[in-house]
């Protein structure tokens, strides 16, 4: 029979175990909050400290790529997510980062592969149709690029920046009325987006003739705080609206 004293030693020495697991998890969660809440040099130390202890957690590294990236260290972020990536190569969530950090360094035939890798272990990811779709159009392929944006907004029609991204594929063609029409839902979906004010008011001064709209929409994307919009107001000798 096993004495009481064995049992309760036993029972120590879990619970000492256990200890420095939950300070642990506790200093993870700690980083990831304060990367959520865009505190990202708070984060970084915080995940720097939690991976030194544990560097097979993949989220971690996730979340201290995230901390990175938005510190403008893309290529330190990179080396991060694909650490995130060496014991979850499928993750959806680590290969849409490793994209758009990608994207953003301008490699975009390799963003290109892995937004192909996500969309292939799930057809349904508007995400990863909306980003493939943005970088082959950068590329110059807008038959493609279109062809992804259309699925995109099949499959969220509620995102505006899937219908801005559209409207400047669109408008690189040559397709000025396709353009303002996917500018204009950008607009109705996000009234503040003041790029797609930008862009459709090129299109009315610059190749519709219709300066009033251009007017109109340049006023409204420099009230919204856009100095592309109020650039363009000053070249055409028009005051900017009143905030």
């Amino acid at each position: 029979m096993v004495s009481r004293r064995i049992i309760l030693m036993s029972l120590c020495c879990l619970i000492l175990l256990a200890a420095p697991a939950r300070a642990g998890q506790a200093l993870l969660m700690q980083g990831m909050e304060a990367q959520k809440a865009g505190r990202h040099e708070q984060a970084l130390k915080l995940l720097n400290q939690y991976i030194e202890k544990y560097p097979q957690v993949g989220d971690a590294w996730y979340y201290r790529a995230l901390a990175l990236q938005s510190l403008n260290r893309d290529q330190d972020a990179l080396a991060s997510v694909d650490k995130a990536l060496v014991d979850n190569p499928g993750n959806i969530k680590y290969l849409m980062a490793k994209g758009a950090i990608l994207a953003k360094l301008e490699r975009r035939p390799e963003a290109i592969l892995i937004f192909s890798q996500v969309m292939k272990c799930d057809p349904r990811n508007p995400e990863a149709c909306k980003e493939r779709g943005d970088c082959l159009a950068q590329e110059g392929q807008f038959t493609e690029a279109i062809a992804d944006l259309d699925r995109a907004a099949r499959l969220n029609p509620v995102d505006p920046w899937v219908f801005n991204k559209r409207g400047l594929a669109w408008f690189c063609q040559g397709d000025y009325k396709k353009a303002v029409d996917d500018f204009s839902t950008a607009i109705r979906l996000k009234p503040d987006l003041a790029l797609s004010y930008f862009f459709r008011g090129n299109i009315y001064r610059h190749h519709l003739k219709e300066q009033d709209k251009a007017i109109a929409d340049y006023q409204e994307g420099c009230r919204l705080g856009s100095p592309l919009c109020c650039q363009e107001l000053e070249k055409m000798g028009v005051t900017p609206a009143k905030k």
